[in-house]
Formats: C-alpha cells, sequence, structure tokens
C-alpha cells in the first residue's frame, strides 16, 4: 500500500466508528439549530421591540445559566451515563423550540398576550443546556472514541461545527426572510429533532464510573476537577492560552464597525467577513486530518495563537477588503489548529471519570472569555478607538503567549505523539 493511502485512511481513520458519525451528525444537527435559532431570535425580537437593550439580554439570559451550572453539570457527567445526560438535555431544547413555535402562531397571539417572556424562557433554557452539554459532549467523544483516534477525532469534531456554525445561520436567516417567522421555528425544532435522533443511535458506553465509587460528595467532587487542572501544567497552560486569546485577541464583536467605517461595505461584505475565520478553519482543518499536530504540539500551539495575535493587528491595519479577509481567514487557520490541539489535550492528559469535571472547567474558560471579550472589545474601542483597541488586543495575545511559554516549559516541551503511544 502506498504511502499516500495510508495518508488517506489514516484522515478517515476515526470516521469508520459508527458512534463517532452518529455523534458528527449530532453535533452538525445541533449546532446549526442553536445558531439558527440564534439568528432567527434576534431578529424577531429587534423587529417586535426596536429596543437595542433587548438583544444585550438576550446575551446575558443566556451565558448567566450556562456558566452556572457547568460545574454542577461535570459532577454529574462524571458519574451518570453520559448518552442519556446528552439525550435528555437535548429534549429541553427540544422543548424550548417548540414553545417558540407555538408562540408565533398567528391565532396564539403570543406577543400581545405574552410578551417577550417565552422568547426568554427559551434562551434561558438554552443556556441552561449549553451548560450542560459542553462537558458531557466532551466526556461521550473520550469514550467512544479510542486513544488513538483522540487528533483525528479532534480534527473531524472541528470541521465540523465550523461547517455548521456557517450553514446555520444562512439557513436562518434564508427562512426567516422568504417564509416567515413560523417556518424559521419551525426548521429549528426539526433540527433539534434530527439532532435528538443521531445521539438516540449511539451504543451507550454506560456510566464511567462504578456504582461503588459515586459516593463523593459533590462539593468536594468540583473542587477535586478543579485541583486536577490546575495541577496539570498542560492544560491550565492551553486553557489560559484560549481563555486570554478570545478575550483580548479576538476581532469578531467590532466586524459590523469595520466593515462600515473603515472598509466602507455593506452588509453583504460583513456578512463575508463574518464568515472568513470559519472558511479558514474549515480549509485547516483539511490539511489537519491528514497531517495531525502531534509533533512538537506545545511549540505548534503558541505559534498559532501568536499567529492568530498578529492575524488580528494585521486586519486592523488594513484599508483594502480583500486584505482584511484573508487577515480574518488566517486568523480561522491559527485558530483551528489551536481548538485540534487543545481538545486533544483534554482527551489525552485527563482520566475518563474526571473528563466531565476538567470539561466543565474548561467550558467556563470558553464561555466567559466569549462574552467577557466582546465586552472588552466594546469598551477598549470606545475608549481607545476603533483600530487602536484591536492592534492593542493583537498584542497583549502576544505577550500573553510569551508569558505561557514562559510560566509553563511542559507546555512548550510538549509532543503529543509520545503522549499517545502511552497506555493509559
Amino acid at each position: 500500500m502506498s504511502k499516500s493511502s495510508d495518508k488517506i485512511q489514516e484522515a478517515f481513520a476515526v470516521l469508520g466508528l459508527p458512534g463517532f458519525r452518529f455523534f458528527l451528525l449530532y453535533r452538525f444537527f445541533i449546532t446549526c439549530a442553536t445558531l439558527m435559532q440564534s439568528v432567527v431570535i434576534g431578529w424577531h425580537l429587534y423587529s417586535l421591540t426596536h429596543n437595542v437593550m433587548v438583544l444585550g439580554f438576550v446575551g446575558l439570559t443566556e451565558v448567566i445559566p450556562q456558566v452556572s451550572i457547568a460545574l454542577i453539570a461535570g459532577h454529574f457527567v462524571d458519574r451518570w451515563d453520559r448518552k442519556k445526560i446528552i439525550l435528555y438535555a437535548s429534549s429541553l431544547l427540544l422543548l424550548g423550540s417548540a414553545l417558540l413555535v407555538v408562540y408565533c402562531l398567528p391565532g396564539v397571539d403570543g406577543y400581545r398576550r405574552f410578551g417577550v417572556l417565552p422568547v426568554f424562557v427559551t434562551v434561558f433554557f438554552t443556556g441552561l443546556t449549553r451548560g450542560i452539554l459542553l462537558p458531557a459532549h466532551t466526556a461521550l467523544l473520550g469514550q467512544i472514541v479510542p486513544r488513538m483516534l483522540y487528533a483525528n477525532a479532534s480534527t473531524w469534531n472541528s470541521a465540523n461545527w465550523q461547517v455548521a456554525a456557517v450553514t446555520g445561520p444562512a439557513i436562518g436567516g434564508l427562512l426567516y426572510g422568504l417564509l416567515g417567522i413560523v417556518p424559521a421555528y419551525g426548521a429549528v425544532f426539526l433540527f433539534y429533532l434530527m439532532a435528538w435522533l443521531m445521539i438516540a443511535g449511539i451504543v451507550s458506553p454506560g456510566p464511567p464510573m462504578p456504582d461503588e465509587q459515586q459516593g463523593e460528595a459533590m462539593m468536594e467532587s468540583i473542587r477535586q476537577g478543579i485541583r486536577f487542572v490546575w495541577n496539570n501544567p498542560v492544560l491550565l497552560g492551553a486553557m489560559t492560552l484560549d481563555m486570554f486569546g478570545v478575550l483580548f485577541g479576538g476581532a469578531v464583536a467590532m466586524l459590523p464597525a469595520f466593515a462600515s467605517d473603515v472598509l466602507h461595505t455593506g452588509p453583504q461584505g460583513l456578512g463575508w467577513l463574518r464568515a472568513a475565520p470559519a472558511i479558514g478553519a474549515i480549509l485547516m482543518s483539511v490539511v489537519l486530518a491528514f497531517f495531525p499536530p502531534v509533533r512538537k504540539t506545545g511549540f505548534l500551539l503558541l505559534t498559532c495563537v501568536a499567529g492568530f495575535g498578529l492575524s488580528m493587528i494585521a486586519f486592523a491595519l488594513s484599508r483594502h477588503y480583500a486584505l482584511s479577509f484573508f487577515c480574518l481567514l488566517m486568523s480561522g487557520v491559527f485558530d483551528n489548529v489551536s481548538v485540534v490541539i487543545r481538545g486533544t489535550l483534554v482527551q489525552l492528559f485527563t482520566p475518563d471519570a474526571m473528563k466531565g469535571r476538567v470539561a466543565a472547567v474548561n467550558s467556563i474558560f470558553i464561555g466567559s472569555s466569549n462574552e467577557l471579550g466582546a465586552f472588552e472589545s466594546g469598551l477598549a474601542a470606545r475608549w481607545m478607538g476603533l483600530v487602536p483597541s484591536v492592534i492593542f488586543g493583537g498584542m497583549i495575545t502576544l505577550l500573553v503567549v510569551v508569558a505561557v511559554s514562559k510560566i509553563f516549559p511542559a507546555l512548550r516541551r510538549l509532543s503529543l505523539q509520545e503522549k499517545i503511544s502511552q497506555v493509559p
């Protein structure tokens, strides 16, 4: 067999697992549905209220339950059947999307009778469910994929998410514009139903922890997960890179202002700018499927986070649309490498019985940094000006890379090839 055919076989190896195929389809449908719902709710609420503050409260209503429940969810994810947890939690999403369909039916007259409360109830359900699902997804993936395929699985999982992140909002906006609010919310319900059916198709690997080992108190169990991350320099360093990279380095929240005031383009141009990082991430996922980042992994991770910061600086300095698009595309390329590496690290460095709690800690890093990053971008732009604020954020990201490489030398020297070959 030739080397090229070996490479192809390795790139698609994890897709040979029926459980992983169901998992990928589930993640695609649930990501599409969640992002479709987000787009439709945004347009719907603004058309009802014409109040930008209402849109601000949507994000707050979602992130508070998500972050609040994550650590508690991680405790139970490490004790109960992870497939069943995902199945039951996904039922909440089905319930919330069905509520929106009924709310918008012409005969119900939901806005006049109930105001926007049903919409915010659904948003709350979505945030609560995301807080449960994020650690559950990571933990279940570790059970259905063998150790030597973790990097391959992380690559496909990341590419799958990026495709859904482009597809979901596009479908939601198209259905809302062409067919109206009820068909748009109905499509969200159908996508959630498809996700529910896909997760139901996975053969359950059972609970990760035998009943006799489940007597530990919840608070002590949660503290144990936090201590595990704190005492593991590789995981802590990688999560720190992620948190500060998103907190300071991103410019997504400011893209409308750049599109209008710097690049002088309209909504269509903004749409392509928003899609550019996802396009870059999808392209890099193809490369990583054939060339997984398992050698000099720590150095590669630090380099890619630095590349992300440099891409943001170049984007801020650009005055040409094509160059700005390319800079955002490259930010997606660099970010995808770091996403795949971080996903693989959590799987390889965490015992199966603790993956829920560690993934919960990681989800708090991600969740808080995304929301705070958008707030930081707006605040910095107001104080410093639009372009200087993004340059400043990119420079902070570069400083964080230098600091992490000094504080966590184990991360800098890390090679996943050696870790994968070890017997767990």
